[in-house]
């Protein structure tokens, strides 16, 4: 006879016996107690290696297929055949190899090989890019993170780094002599090249983009020369290099601009949203010592995305504070509880905005002055190299069901309050749940695909989709709605991401796109560096297929050049 509850009676009417009662309040403690450890487990451990979904979206990649090649592999692939994702996990792609250059000479042996064998080429890094930039179905990936050689030049205040360097490497190798990077972005895990290729910008938001830091390239061309270019040796070469997406040839070194490092007084404020622009213009730009910022926009269901936490980095220009060294963050459970438990929205996203404006300003790697230590909990002093030492570790999670999306548009600064009001109701419309939002400033470039014709706001966020086929498309239906809203406000869209746009769309935001294509065909006629990028939108078949971003993905046909269907 069945036992129904604790309280629970048999057929007869009598009471089970106490040590019935007994084993089953004990194993429903062991399975409440295993369940409870499971989930604490899968939502607040850091997983052991990237996210590999479940449900894989290759975009759809137009009449350029690169046939597979007949002859036998290399040796020197470090994979043979299988397929590359990217950080979003949703662009698994079937490829003929990778291969993990240690020297120029090797970079130069792989391109000789798919010359000879009609290989086209993709160039990754860490593969941060969401929407198959550093991928193409059956190319030779060269992974470039093997040569990630980093030198500082002090009396020239250069860094000369490798195009696998990442961010962490130069800001450690630059830290022990007083130095730092005029501009880098907001995490450190990303590779110099893959940055250069997309032109990120950070916090220093007198610097602005990359562009302006970057002192000369050393690049691959497909024929396996090197050419060293700047803006006077090749500049136009060079203005299309920066934010070109590894389309002219392979970025081996990277000479860029130093700055001293110093150290900064660190402060948060809470602002309304409509008010960030005047704040910024009138009270953070004529300050010269105020050298970085950004804003987080609120989670909270009460007050989304209306108000905002403005943090400021201002430099010390009084005073012999000595700079301490880097501080690895510490990884947080609770911290990444928090994050995860946002992902089902209501109160678990009041109690995270709560923690972030009131909890983590106690936990912060602060070096306290003896004077600010007496005036309240959020005094704090950071050297610049500090506050861009962050690997955002937190984000990374063990959760299958979900993945995390990065999309960031550029307004004017005028228009910022009504694209915010307007994306505010479109993501309440929307499955995708919004982690985190954050504002930025960036400044013109001079390169060929520059997001910022003049002095633009950005507004980043970061999506959490459940992976599955309903959640791929909620983030295009939500995506193509947040484009829409940017280009009616006069403004643009980011490039390394998913590729829900169209060639109108493209054509809108970045003017100079069919020069820039132009210009690919004239320096790689053979169109040796490939990706989605060129794929989806160079080809004229492109200016019908790209408005089709739902299209099933191609297959590989050997020998066969697939059109649209």
């Amino acid at each position: 006879m069945g036992i129904r509850s604790s309280g629970a009676r048999d057929q007869a009417g009598r009471s089970p016996h106490p040590r019935v009662r007994l084993w089953y309040a004990r194993t429903c403690l062991v399975v409440l107690l295993a369940v409870g450890i499971v989930s604490w487990d899968r939502y607040t451990a850091a997983p052991d290696a990237m996210k590999d979904c479940v449900v894989h979206v290759r975009p759809a990649v137009g009449s350029w297929i690169t046939p597979v090649a007949d002859v036998a592999p290399p040796h020197w692939l470090s994979q043979r055949g299988g397929t590359v994702n990217d950080a979003s996990c949703l662009n698994r792609t079937s490829v003929y190899g990778v291969v993990r250059p240690r020297t120029d000479d090797e970079v130069r042996e792989a391109l000789a090989f798919a010359r000879s064998e009609g290989l086209s080429v993709a160039v990754s890094g860490t593969r941060h890019s969401m929407g198959g930039q550093a991928s193409h179905p059956g190319a030779l990936v060269l992974d470039m993170r093997e040569m990630s050689q980093v030198s500082i030049d002090q009396v020239g205040s250069t860094v000369r780094a490798g195009a696998g360097a990442t961010w962490r490497d130069v800001l450690e190798a630059a830290h022990p002599m007083g130095l730092s990077v005029a501009s880098m972005p907001s995490i450190d895990i990303l590779s110099v090249g893959g940055t250069v290729s997309v032109n990120a910008h950070g916090a220093d938001f007198r610097t602005g983009g990359l562009a302006s830091t970057v002192r000369s390239i050393r690049l691959m061309l497909a024929d396996g020369t090197i050419r060293e270019i700047d803006r006077s040796n090749d500049p136009q070469l060079f203005r299309a290099v920066i934010g070109g997406y590894g389309l002219f040839g392979v970025i081996l070194e990277v000479e860029l601009d130093a700055v001293d490092n110093a150290m900064y007084d660190f402060r948060q404020r809470t602002v309304a949203t409509a008010s960030f622009p005047e704040l910024f213009e009138k009270g953070l730009v004529p300050d010269d010592d105020h050298r970085m910022m950004y804003a987080h926009l609120s989670t909270s269901p009460k007050t989304f995305m209306s108000e905002a936490i403005v943090y400021t980095y201002t430099r010390l220009v009084e005073g012999n504070e000595t700079i301490p060294p880097l501080r690895q963050a510490q990884d947080s459970r609770v911290g990444r509880l928090a994050l995860n438990l946002a992902r089902r929205g209501g109160v678990a996203q009041r109690i995270k905005w709560a923690g972030e404006r009131h909890v983590l300003p106690r936990f912060r790697p602060c070096k306290e002055s003896r004077n600010e230590a007496l005036r309240g909990a959020e005094a704090c002093l950071v050297s610049r190299n500090q506050a861009m030492y962050n690997d955002l570790g937190l984000l990374r999670n063990k959760l299958t069901k979900y993945t995390d999306i990065l999309q960031e548009y550029f307004v004017p600064p005028d228009q910022l309050a009504a694209f915010v009001a307007e994306a505010r109701d479109v993501l309440r419309d929307h499955d995708a749940e919004l982690l985190s939002a954050s504002i930025r400033s960036v400044q013109p470039s001079d390169v060929l695909l520059d997001y910022a014709p003049e002095h633009r706001l950005s507004v980043v966020l970061y999506l959490s989709q459940q992976v599955d086929q309903p959640g791929n498309r909620d983030m295009e239906s939500l995506t193509r709605r947040l484009i829409g809203i940017a280009l009616d406000h006069g403004g643009s869209f980011y490039l390394p991401y998913q590729q829900h746009y169209t060639r109108a769309d493209l054509e809108l935001a970045y003017p100079g796109i069919d020069d820039f294509f132009a210009l690919k065909r004239a320096h790689d006629p053979q169109l040796r560096f490939m990706n989605s990028l060129y794929a989806r939108y160079a080809e004229p078949a492109s200016r019908d297929w790209s408005r089709r971003p739902d299209s099933p993905s191609l297959g590989i046909a050997r020998g066969v050049r697939n059109g649209p269907s």
